[in-house]
């Protein structure tokens, strides 16, 4: 396929592009054309294999292939309903590629779509491994306070580990922290806040925020107390994700948060080298 060819296609792929509520989406009424496909019946047939090629990738098909109703102008003044689609680009690479191969468009699409999916696919797995972050220093942070208002009460290093590890026992089902790491084989030596997922991060620190809350509220004293406190919000944090259906010991460990903080360090290296040369680029252009 020629450059000419590539240039033409790429900016009428994204001149028929829409927005709604922030999401790229393509109308299939549109698509079909794009793609050389004369007739709706038989772009259908390739729009409901690429359905259930989301559906056995599980993915939820509404999400990608919302059906939407249009109203299109007729001979004389008249109109009539047809049936459509909103596409998102995932939708869109699947029909691509259950689409036919000796068409140059479906040649195109397909490269077109699986390249600009992947980019949204980072930019999700950027976002995620960002909240990721957040959660993890919100949770240092309320360790760090309670840490300090447990000791100004007379608990020592030793107690606010015990502490914390009851806590641990409340919220993972009666595993206690040492428990929980052998469970998703995590080095002893290593916070298990560092491999474990946003959802469960954000749980144990919202039920540390309101132990933290408490504590300084009715001045609760010695370890005992404390340990009760922070067992009981543990356990509030559980009910909650169990009746989420989220049951925090049968989460698997995520990617050592460590290795993810050097990774998007490397990244903003990376960007802020990119950022120089271009401006650099610009200066002597």
């Amino acid at each position: 396929m020629d450059q000419l060819t590539i240039t033409k296609l790429q900016k009428t792929f994204e001149d028929y592009a829409k927005i709604a509520d922030g999401v790229e989406f393509w109308f299939a009424r549109d698509l079909q054309i794009l793609l050389g496909y004369d007739k709706w019946d038989n772009f259908s047939k390739v729009i409901d294999k690429a359905k259930e090629s989301c559906k056995n990738a599980n993915f939820e098909v509404n999400d990608h292939f919302p059906e939407v109703r249009k109203t299109i102008g007729m001979p004389k003044g008249a109109t009539r309903d047809i049936d459509d689609y909103m596409l998102t680009r995932y939708a869109c690479y699947l029909i691509a590629q259950n689409g036919d191969p000796r068409k140059e468009e479906i040649a195109f699409a397909q490269s077109y779509f699986a390249v600009q999916t992947r980019k949204q696919e980072l930019i999700e797995q950027r976002i995620a491994l960002q909240e990721r972050l957040q959660a993890r220093n919100k949770l240092i942070t309320a360790e760090t306070e309670l840490s300090k208002l447990i000791y100004e009460r007379g608990v020592d290093d030793a107690g606010f580990a015990r502490i914390r590890s009851k806590g641990d026992e409340a919220l993972f089902g009666g595993n206690d922290t040492k428990q929980m790491k052998k469970r998703l084989s995590i080095p002893q030596s290593r916070p298990m806040a560092d491999f474990l997922p946003t959802v469960t991060i954000a749980a144990k620190n919202f039920a540390t925020e309101i132990t933290n809350f408490n504590v300084k509220q009715d001045d609760l004293q010695g370890e005992g107390r404390i340990t009760g406190e922070h067992v009981k919000n543990n356990k509030e944090m559980r009910r909650v994700l169990a009746k989420n259906d989220i049951i925090p010991e049968d989460l698997p460990a995520e990617e050592d948060i460590k290795k993810l903080e050097r990774r998007v360090r490397k990244d903003e290296t990376a960007l802020a080298a990119l950022s120089k040369r271009k401006r650099l680029e610009r200066h002597n252009g």
